[in-house]
């Protein structure tokens, strides 16, 4: 069957904040000058906000920027921070409240907003088709279309209908080509085809290694009594013993609550489990005052890029870019992404604007470039430098003691640059290195399973289709990953895909339960050998978030 084509100025690669603000400037500007202009979303999970999860304090100055009325417009801004609160767990029943002059002053979040960030996309979607924008939720941007010349000049959706055999069924359709004059890659953290780009055109060879972390989300419905709207609570210390990262509570509107816990993936024990370090976070009594009698309503994990400035590779290459956080723009100095993204969507829109109007495309990549390097956007993450690398080397308490130094005293401008050199799976030792960690079975009250987690995901997959969980070789998990490493993927894993079962001979056999999966990438970041490829399954795939 011949594959479809259809041609665009621009396409948008995910319609995640970087890439609806992407599509909201470039439609914006088009209007102002009366002019033409196609531009085409296309979005893998079902529908917008399907597959967007975030913590969910966001500051409004760039959406101020990109829609100065949108208070106006009803944007789903409803519950300002209201108060501030950190304190310092120092085990499962201790903690201390931290004074407001000890922490970081990028922590602070009073005049920021409680938001749900799929909901906030849903919004801007209705803006951008307002203005003109088409957007296809349910198409996953397979590969990436180059030009003769080598300059990226497209995309290629999924097939639809492939067997896991991989034949074709009755339904099968074969992917759309999908040709532009530029492509903005708005993937979200790790995405694949960002991957393949930043590899293809050396785009991090200035930049350290990228570092990640996984971010853990449940929405509770609380006792009215206990609802404080507006209250934000992060935490850090305990249950985080072997690994940097911290744990947060923002009681947002309608008596509910977010609880999160993120996680470094640079910890080094194979044995540590993210997701039962954030069951077991749930019994301190700082959450469960609010959480027992509560409940549960949804449950998500996503990746962060966090390395910041010096992870940051160039964006811009030839024929388009990539925003937000498949380039990795989240300030994690203020645990904060929504803002930048859509800051460096928006300054994509209007270089692409320009360049499609007024100069050379083959100036495109210095054009974008010089744009960033003299942003608000660049200073900002140049300030927040040293917040990862901090923790990384000197550890919750010496890191977060230098962090505030730094942020309170000197600005972010102290004149020293730290840097982390190692990526997050390089530090993994040896599981004969390593204690094992006993964790408690989950109460089914404040803790819970991950299929139990996972059903609240609302995750679908055909599980009559390719297995999106690619090995590079089948033989590694057992042959290498078991026995140096305990096969860590069966732990890293916040969904259950991951097992090792026993198979017909007594042998130990790798298993995927590709159904599962909530495409939060940590396996193709984590795991030691890199062997595990994460690749779009079909479209309208994965979880399906409400108001995550």
């Amino acid at each position: 069957m011949e594959r479809e084509s259809m041609e665009f100025d621009v396409i948008i690669v995910g319609a995640g904040p970087s890439g609806l603000a992407t599509a909201i400037r470039l439609a914006q500007q088009a209007q102002e000058a009366d002019t033409e202009l196609s531009v085409c979303v296309v979005e893998k999970g079902s529908e917008v906000g399907a597959h967007i999860l975030s913590g969910g304090v966001m500051e409004s100055d760039a959406l101020s920027e990109l829609i100065p009325d949108w208070q106006e417009k009803g944007a789903p801004l409803n519950q300002p921070v209201t108060e501030d609160a950190t304190y310092l767990l120092r085990d499962e029943t201790a903690s201390i409240k931290l004074p407001e002059f000890i922490t970081p002053r990028t922590m602070h979040n009073k005049g920021n907003y409680i938001v749900s960030l799929a909901n906030l996309c849903r919004w801007l979607a209705e803006q951008a088709e307002s203005l003109g924008i088409e957007i296809f939720p349910g198409f996953a941007a397979a590969n990436i279309h180059y030009n003769d010349d080598g300059s990226v000049g497209g995309v290629i959706t999924g097939d639809m209908g492939v067997a896991a055999d991989g034949s074709h069924k009755d339904s099968y359709m074969p992917g759309m080509l999908l040709k532009a004059r530029y492509t903005v890659f708005a993937e979200g953290c790790r995405g694949h085809l960002g991957k393949m780009l930043i590899e293809k055109f050396a785009l991090d060879k200035e930049a350290t290694a990228q570092h990640y972390a996984i971010g853990f989300k449940e929405i509770w419905q609380i006792d009215p009594a206990k609802h404080q709207p507006g209250l934000v609570i992060h935490t850090a210390g305990w249950p985080l013993t072997e690994a940097s990262g911290g744990s947060y509570l923002y009681h947002a509107e309608n008596n509910q609550v977010f609880v999160g816990l993120i996680v470094d993936l640079n910890y080094d024990n194979p044995y540590l489990s993210p997701f039962d370090e954030f069951q077991r976070m749930k019994h301190h009594p700082l959450f469960a005052q609010y959480l027992t009698g509560a409940e549960r309503l949804t449950y998500g994990a996503r990746a962060i890029t966090k390395g910041g400035f010096n992870s940051l590779p160039q964006m811009a290459f030839p024929g388009g870019c990539l925003v937000g956080c498949n380039a990795g723009t989240l300030n994690f100095s203020k645990i904060k992404g929504i803002h930048t993204a859509i800051k460096s969507g928006k300054m994509a829109a209007e270089v692409i604007f320009k360049q499609l109007n007024e100069t050379s495309p083959t100036e495109f990549c210095a054009d974008f470039n010089q744009t960033y390097q003299q942003s608000a956007l660049r200073k900002e993450l140049f300030k927040a430098r040293n917040f990862g690398p901090a923790l990384h080397k000197f550890g919750n308490l010496l890191g977060g003691a230098f962090n505030t130094l730094e942020q309170n005293v000197f600005n972010g401008n102290m004149g020293l640059t730290l840097k982390d050199t190692v990526p997050d799976y390089k530090k993994l030792k040896s599981a004969a290195e390593c204690r094992p960690i006993s964790y408690e079975k989950p109460d089914n009250k404040l803790s819970f399973d991950k299929l139990s987690s996972v059903y609240l995901a609302n995750t679908n997959h055909d599980e009559d289709q390719p297995c999106h969980l690619q090995l590079k070789d089948p033989q590694i998990p057992i042959r290498v990953n078991l026995p140096s490493y305990a096969e860590p993927a069966q732990r890293y894993c916040p969904a259950g895909v991951y097992e090792i079962v026993e198979g017909d001979e007594k042998e130990p056999v790798f298993q995927i339960n590709a159904a599962n999966c909530v495409h939060c990438k940590t396996c193709d970041i984590k795991d030691p050998s890199q062997n595990i490829r994460w690749f779009v399954p079909e479209g309208a795939s994965g979880p399906n978030y409400p108001n995550m």
